[in-house]
């Protein structure tokens, strides 16, 4: 039996894969929303989403769409903690910085390692859905 017969017709390496610059660029922006250039870093996410939201290979859109629905659970997470803080008396209250810890431990610190994995993902080519906010297919 011919082993060469055998062996898979997909790409060798991940950057060879339609769609995999487009999609580590999603991540890469995901990433720098949360940690480096907030608010920026989004509406270059969502400028590159609205562009290729029809014409991105299927690793591309995956990618794309993981990280926009990410995004938006970012921005509805931000803004429940400041209503939660307004409403326990403003940012003049003690509450403030229990409600502070407590996001940035737990809802943003999540959010970011689920763009870690994303990006490590991308990088290896492969599809990736965020747990508990990413996008179903």
């Amino acid at each position: 039996m011919n082993a060469a017969a055998n062996e898979p017709t997909a790409p060798r390496e991940p950057a060879e894969v339609p769609g995999y610059a487009l999609a580590v660029a999603a991540e890469a922006l995901y990433l720098a929303n949360l940690l480096i250039l907030p608010g920026l870093a989004c509406a270059a996410l969502c400028l590159l989403c609205l562009r290729h939201r029809h014409t991105a290979p299927a690793l591309a859109r995956n990618h794309l769409r993981q990280t926009f629905s990410a995004s938006l659970w970012a921005a509805a997470l931000l803004v429940a903690a400041n209503l939660v803080i307004l409403f326990l008396g403003g940012y003049r209250s003690p509450h403030t910085w229990v409600v502070l810890i407590l996001y940035f431990t737990t809802c943003h610190s999540a959010l970011v390692c689920f763009g870690a994995l994303g990006l490590a993902r991308a990088l290896a080519g492969r599809n990736y859905v965020y747990p508990l906010i990413g996008a179903r297919e």
